[in-house]
């Protein structure tokens, strides 16, 4: 099975590289590619690989720009921190859609699956993935609850509670709607997968918001938004380029 890895950050590729060593011998990884631009590169002089494993957000773009790009058939296995982008991933040749860090078990489930796809190859019927995606999302737990040391005692916080989540210098932080905040011994990486993408949506590598703590939406530089939260905090509020329509989306569904 020869695979592609297009992933931009290092350790990560490194550690799914492994994983398919340890878990699908069978797959002879053809390369690792970094970029949009890099990928693209790659597939107009190189045969089309058997199977692609395909961060979503690049060091230069969203990898959904490739398709645009190239004639590209090959399926893919999207392996992202991002979960709002599922419904999007299932629009181009998805087979499946991992969370970072990729959990080994998922990841044979996954190559299970691109296996019985391919094998026949009438069995891919595109009409059926948003049912698909529905159930995906039906069946994930999500958080409600989350317990935070608040002094020298250890409190949980309700999801109603929270405005938002955001990182400063290294630390990621639970912001109450009622002006508490509180250190969380968790990554907004890790956060995003464990919250609903119904009621929260990450505007940037630094904060994911709830829509109750959203009080004000304005236009801001090179085609951003800027938003005004409460309980108000100078963390970075504003919506990174790449991410204005699926946040227009989120907030009109």
């Amino acid at each position: 099975m020869r695979t592609l890895i297009i992933e931009d950050e290092q350790p990560a590729a490194k550690r799914l590289a492994k994983l398919l060593g340890e878990h699908c011998p069978e797959c002879q990884l053809l390369d690792m590619i970094d970029s949009v631009e890099g990928a693209v590169k790659w597939l107009h002089n190189f045969s089309t690989p058997d199977l692609i494993f395909m961060d979503i957000q690049l060091a230069d773009g969203l990898s959904f720009d490739i398709f645009t790009q190239t004639a590209l058939t090959a399926p893919v296995i999207f392996t992202t921190a991002f979960d709002h982008y599922t419904l999007r991933a299932f629009k181009v040749n998805s087979v499946d859609y991992l969370l970072k860090p990729v959990d080994p078990t998922e990841l044979v489930s996954a190559i299970a699956k691109y296996r019985q796809i391919y094998r026949q190859p009438d069995i891919y019927d595109r009409s059926g993935i948003e049912k698909l995606l529905q159930s995906m999302l039906t069946q994930r737990e999500f958080k409600d609850r989350f317990l935070v040391k608040s002094g020298q005692h250890f409190v949980y916080v309700p999801i109603s509670d929270i405005a938002y989540f955001f990182s400063e210098d290294g630390i990621a932080f639970v912001q109450c709607l009622d002006g508490k905040k509180h250190i969380i011994e968790y990554t907004l990486d890790q956060l995003e997968g464990m919250l609903d993408p119904r009621l929260f949506f990450r505007i940037n590598r630094q904060a994911i918001v709830k829509p109750e703590a959203i009080r004000k939406i304005s236009t801001w530089f090179n085609s951003r938004l800027k938003l005004e939260l409460y309980p108000v905090h100078e963390t970075n509020n504003v919506v990174s380029r790449e991410r204005v329509q699926d946040f227009k989306r989120w907030m009109g569904h």
